[in-house]
């Protein structure tokens, strides 16, 4: 299941359908949930206002979902990815995977939202208490966790 949308998600909800989808197929389900935060220490963020590119955006977030389901045994995966204006500590991101086993389901949403930070075609402009507004670059330590999953590799630990 793939939803990109400006209006709020119920991440409760999207486990329940998910968890309804696999059936006791799954005997784990791991999920994140992505909230905006604070820019830095001292640095307030007021909004993080998040455009994509519609079409291709879903495109690579099944893409990066069927990934996932192809490298690990998951019986099913849920990406939510809100759009627009976004106030500091709103949801922005609900990833889950679900599988047989905890390592798979685990694994499986590890990658699945480091490959959409860095895969995804998302753009992020970020605009502070004090009126400072800039466009969010990707990190170099996100493109390493990518890069170390479609190398086979074992992702560093995030920062």
């Amino acid at each position: 299941m793939i939803i990109v949308q400006e209006a709020d998600f119920d991440g409760a909800a999207l486990l329940a359908q998910l968890r309804e989808q696999v059936g006791a197929e799954a005997g784990a389900i791991v999920t994140f949930t992505g909230y905006v935060r604070d820019f830095a220490p001292g640095q307030a963020t007021e909004t993080l206002f998040l455009e994509h590119y519609p079409g291709m955006c879903e495109r690579e977030l099944q893409g990066i979902a069927d990934t996932a389901q192809q490298r690990w045994k998951l019986a099913g995966t849920v990406i939510a990815h809100r759009v627009g204006a976004l106030p500091r500590s709103a949801q922005i991101v609900f990833v889950a995977a679900a599988s047989a086993h905890r390592g798979d389901a685990f694994r499986g949403c590890e990658y699945m939202i480091d490959a959409l930070k860095t895969r995804a075609p998302f753009w992020k402009r970020e605009t502070l208490s004090g009126g400072r507004s800039f466009w969010v670059e990707q990190r170099d330590a996100d493109h390493d966790r990518t890069r170390a999953w479609e190398t086979g590799g074992t992702p560093p630990d995030s920062p």
